[in-house]
C-alpha cells in the first residue's frame, strides 16, 4: 500500500522510487535539488498515478544508472568509480531528467577522458617460470607408477594510461577478475597462468591451484604462451591508435619479446 500522506496527493516523508526495477529512498529535498529538472517539476506537484504495487513511484529508466543520478543530486557534484564505462548512458539519463549541472559535468569529464586517450603510454611484460611436477599415475589394479612434467606458469602485467583501453582488453580476456579486486586497478592488470600439459591429469592439475587462459566467448581461443598473450596485446594495441616504441630483449623478434611498450600521440 502507498505511504501514508498528510492530504490526498501530496508528498510527505521519506520518497521510495523504484527506477527500473530498482530500489531507491531520499527525501524530498534531494529530489527537488534543481528545481528546473524533471525530477524536480515531478515532485513539486501532485504524487503520479504510475506506481508499482507497493505504493512506490515507477520510473521506466534504467534503474542501475539512477544511482549516479541521485549521488549527484545529493553531493552536487559527480563521483563516480575510477573505472566507470558508460559515460553515454549516464549522460542519456541525465538528458531525460534534464539535470544541466549534471550534463555539464558529464560533459566535462568525457573530454577529459579523450584528451587522456589521445595521449597514452602501454607497458606489456610477461614472464614464466617453470614448475616440476611429481605425481603417481595408475597403472593398473594394484600398480602405481611415478610419472614427472612440467607446467609453464606465466604472469603478465600491462600498464597504460588510457584505462578505457585496459577496460576492453579485459573484457577480450575470460577469467580476468574485476579491476576492483586487489592487485587491479583502472590502469594496470596483473594475470597469471598455466595451461594444462597434455600428460597432467586433470586431478593433478587442479591440485597446483592455477587456471588456463582464454579469449572471451564467442573466440574462447587458448593462450598457451607468452608470445600469443603478446601478440593479442600487440593486435588490440595498433588497432586503437598505438605504436611500438621498444620491444625487450631483441627488437628484431617482437613476438618472441617479454616486454613491449607501446606510445601514442
Amino acid at each position: 500500500m502507498a505511504p501514508p500522506s498528510a492530504s490526498p496527493g501530496l508528498w510527505v516523508g521519506p520518497v521510495t522510487l523504484n527506477v527500473g526495477g530498482k530500489f531507491y529512498s531520499t527525501t524530498l529535498e534531494t529530489l527537488t535539488r534543481f528545481p528546473d529538472s524533471m525530477l524536480g517539476a515531478m515532485f513539486r506537484g501532485p504524487r503520479p498515478a504510475r506506481t508499482d504495487p507497493h505504493g512506490r513511484l515507477f520510473i521506466d529508466r534504467d534503474g542501475k544508472a539512477f544511482r549516479h543520478i541521485l549521488n549527484f543530486l545529493r553531493l552536487g557534484r559527480l563521483d563516480l568509480p575510477e573505472d566507470y564505462s558508460e559515460l553515454a548512458l549516464l549522460r542519456a539519463e541525465a538528458d531525460f531528467y534534464q539535470i544541466r549541472p549534471l550534463l555539464d559535468e558529464l560533459s566535462q569529464l568525457a573530454a577529459e577522458r579523450q584528451r587522456l586517450r589521445a595521449h597514452a603510454v602501454l607497458h606489456a611484460d610477461v614472464s614464466c617460470r617453470e614448475r616440476l611436477l611429481h605425481f603417481t599415475v595408475r597403472g593398473g589394479p594394484q600398480s602405481y607408477g611415478l610419472s614427472t612434467c612440467s607446467l609453464h606458469v606465466f604472469a603478465a602485467n600491462v600498464f597504460c594510461t588510457d584505462g578505457h583501453f585496459l577496460a576492453l582488453l579485459r573484457g577480450r580476456l575470460d577469467q580476468v577478475s574485476d579491476a576492483r579486486e586487489e592487485g587491479q586497478s583502472q590502469h594496470h592488470l596483473h594475470l597469471e597462468w598455466a595451461p594444462r600439459p597434455p600428460d597432467l591429469p586433470e586431478v593433478e592439475y587442479a591440485k597446483q591451484k592455477v587456471h588456463p587462459l582464454r579469449m572471451a566467448p564467442p573466440d574462447g581461443r587458448e593462450i598457451g604462451t607468452a608470445a600469443q598473450f603478446l601478440e593479442e596485446v600487440l593486435k588490440m594495441a595498433l588497432d586503437h591508435g598505438f605504436r611500438v616504441d621498444s620491444v625487450f630483449p631483441d627488437p628484431e623478434d617482437i613476438l618472441n619479446s617479454r616486454s613491449l611498450r607501446f606510445v601514442r600521440h
